[in-house]
């Protein structure tokens, strides 16, 4: 008797949501409430099973677009910026309800320990802002995608068949995009002049595309060699979608996602050898040699470009020569952008502007010479490199905590590679790693960290680290009982 109300209860309820949606639109000829029909619905699939709904939300991010309104000033990502609200408050249902939600293995996790460290200090950075509304839109963002991709991972990822579902999740739509933006690209002629035009509005543009598909290609790489045994339709495939995959980071004409790749390549094979420690210091050191190198006595201003024949290229070939030539406009703003950080980080080290307020202070830092024909900057882009960024935004400690966050990722990576004897976690764990190597090459000449289709790739891989962590550990566990 009890369903039988309750069912009549929903029919009831559905009907008339669906009755109010047709009045009002009829009434206002407003498309957007056509919208509320879906909205019922996906709230009523969270209410009854939310981690069904969770696969449904990871499927719409790789399609997902960014839609911009009021005059421009203003935008969303449809659909999948809208369902990471319900997940946010979903969240805040949970742990309200009961605190302990969350495992306590989760919290002592060293990676959690890291994030948490930077998601606090963020705030003291927001507190200490010179934009404050700018720096709380950020914070907000930062905390549904904390919450969507490091912390609802944990109850959705258990068993091989989570892991293998949320690859094909991710890879259906994804490789969607990529044909679709290189059938779009064939039309343009593959001009490298024209690779922001063939976006599709699918990608902000051909650093964020580039950025996502090659941090997903070492998944695509790790997952050839668990199809063995399969049948020959099955690796076909998947030695197929590769090379799509492959020719869709040529084709976007993005020297950054080429490294990331390599340097992914090289952090599976130093984690194979327990070496994969020194890779990171080695980076770091390399670094502050450099710096050594350029800041004393302003070195670095040998290194200006001549403005008149500082330009974007229309071929790639021309591009690449003219990088190593110092004639490359991106190549050069990148150094007109991290010169102004670093001069701007030293009136406020600490906290830092603020998150996002980059952009409306740096200009009066930066050094003229440097400058080139796209320094007026119109589409408000940062510092393209996430270590500064964190700098000049947040101040010494977040940048300090991101470069702590990348040596233990993959420290812990390779731990977990080698307590493995299951060979499926094994390629999963290097898999992983290579994934956030290429994100973090990637970010060293830009800042996507934010944006939701590389968040989706950078968090949710770390959170799956600390999963397999404590799975390593019980399968060491068993092992030694049955050895005794």
């Amino acid at each position: 008797m009890l369903t039988i109300l309750k069912n009549r209860w929903f029919d009831f309820v559905a009907f008339s949501v669906l009755f109010a949606t047709i009045l009002i639109f009829a009434f206002t000829s407003n498309y957007y409430v056509l919208a509320v029909p879906f909205v019922f619905l996906w709230l009523m699939l969270i209410a009854v099973n939310w981690k069904s709904a969770y696969w449904i939300f990871l499927f719409t991010i790789p399609a997902s677009i960014q839609i911009t309104f009021a005059a421009d000033t203003m935008s969303i990502t449809l659909p999948d910026q809208p369902l990471m609200w319900t997940f946010l408050l979903l969240f805040v249902l949970l742990w309200a309800r009961n605190p302990g939600v969350i495992p306590q293995w989760w919290w002592r996790d060293p990676l959690v320990l890291v994030v948490t460290l930077q998601f606090i200090w963020t705030i003291v950075a927001v507190i200490f802002s010179k934009m404050m509304f700018f720096s709380l839109k950020f914070l907000l963002a930062k905390t549904w995608l904390l919450v969507c991709f490091f912390v609802l991972p944990v109850w959705i990822f258990r068993e091989k068949k989570d892991f293998v579902r949320g690859f094909l999740v991710m890879l259906i739509p994804m490789l969607i995009t990529v044909i679709v933006i290189l059938i779009h690209h064939y039309m343009l002629g593959f001009r490298f002049d024209k690779v922001q035009k063939s976006m599709s509005g699918l990608y902000y543009n051909h650093v964020d595309y580039s950025t996502v598909i090659s941090m997903f290609l070492p998944l695509l790489l790790v997952a050839l060699p668990l199809t063995k045994g399969r049948n020959i339709f099955v690796r076909g495939t998947l030695l197929l979608i590769i090379l799509i995959f492959i020719a869709g980071i040529g084709f976007s004409y993005a020297r950054a996602a080429v490294i990331g790749v390599i340097f992914a390549i090289v952090v599976g094979i130093a984690m194979r050898m327990r070496l994969v420690n020194y890779i990171m210091p080695a980076f770091y050191g390399v670094i502050i040699l450099l710096m050594c190198y350029m800041v004393p006595n302003n070195k670095y201003i040998e290194f200006r470009p001549d403005y008149n024949n500082t330009y974007m290229h229309k071929s790639f070939t021309d591009h690449i020569i003219s990088t190593f030539r110092g004639k490359d406009m991106s190549s050069m703003e990148r150094l007109y952008r991290w010169i102004a950080a670093v001069r701007m980080s030293q009136d406020r080290p600490v906290t830092g502007y603020g998150p996002r307020a980059f952009y409306y202070f740096y200009k009066p830092y930066a050094v003229t010479s440097f400058r080139t024909y796209v320094s007026r900057n119109p589409e408000q882009s940062t510092t393209h490199n996430y270590f500064l960024y964190m700098l000049v935004e947040q101040g010494w400690p977040a940048m300090i905590l991101y470069g702590i966050l990348m040596v233990v990722i993959f420290a812990k990576a390779q731990k977990i590679y080698h307590r493995f004897k299951d060979r499926f976690y094994r390629h999963v764990t290097i898999g992983l790693a290579m994934t956030i190597a290429v994100g973090f090459i990637n970010n060293f000449f830009s800042e996507l960290i934010e944006t939701h289709k590389v968040a989706a790739l950078f968090f949710i891989p770390l959170v799956l680290l600390v999963v397999l962590d404590q799975k390593s550990r019980a399968e060491a566990e068993t092992t030694d009982k049955l050895l005794v």
